[in-house]
């Protein structure tokens, strides 16, 4: 995550891989058997780890607006911690890895996009492909913690708002 954070896909082989971890790069080819294997697990991981930060605290009898708020809070908040995570993720979602990492997260029981199917969340969404749901919601979140603009917590308070009125009807 880190070299990619930092020096995108290209600056990221294996072999830079295995000098960051500290190991030979026959070693990291026996853990993955390609680049695209590393990539697609440190993106899972790296996703499993939001979501386990982001679902710790979230009181799920709150409102569908409420509950939104705090885990779009939690997101910018675990990923404002952990910058090159908020950079990992930004790089894969512009890359070719986009769609299987994509892919890969919903198909492993993915609790923030099991958030967004429970009924009194999906009834209020807009009838918006789940990509697009996530563009408008929650990629913002991602991309300010990245990017390590200050904001305060009213502003913050404001962003979630503005995010939820993107992908939710009016009540």
């Amino acid at each position: 995550r880190t070299l990619i954070a930092r020096n995108g896909f290209h600056g990221a082989s294996m072999g830079a891989v295995a000098r960051e971890a500290g190991v030979a790069t026959g070693t990291a080819y026996t853990h993955y058997a390609s680049k695209d294997d590393l990539v697609l697990a440190a993106y899972r991981e790296t996703k499993a780890q939001l979501a386990a930060a982001v679902m710790a605290s979230l009181d799920e009898s709150a409102p569908a607006g409420a509950r939104f708020r705090d885990i779009w809070l939690a997101t910018y908040h675990h990923l404002t911690a952990h910058p090159d995570h908020a950079r990992f993720l930004l790089q894969v979602d512009h890359s070719p890895y986009r769609g299987p990492a994509h892919r890969a997260a919903i198909a492993g029981d993915d609790p923030l996009v099991a958030q967004a199917a429970r009924p009194d969340i999906a009834a209020r969404l807009l009838p918006l492909p789940l990509e697009v749901i996530y563009e408008l919601g929650l990629s913002p979140a991602v991309r300010l913690a990245a990017s390590g603009t200050p904001l305060t917590a009213g502003q913050l308070d404001e962003i979630a708002a503005a995010c939820w009125r993107a992908i939710s009807q009016p009540e």
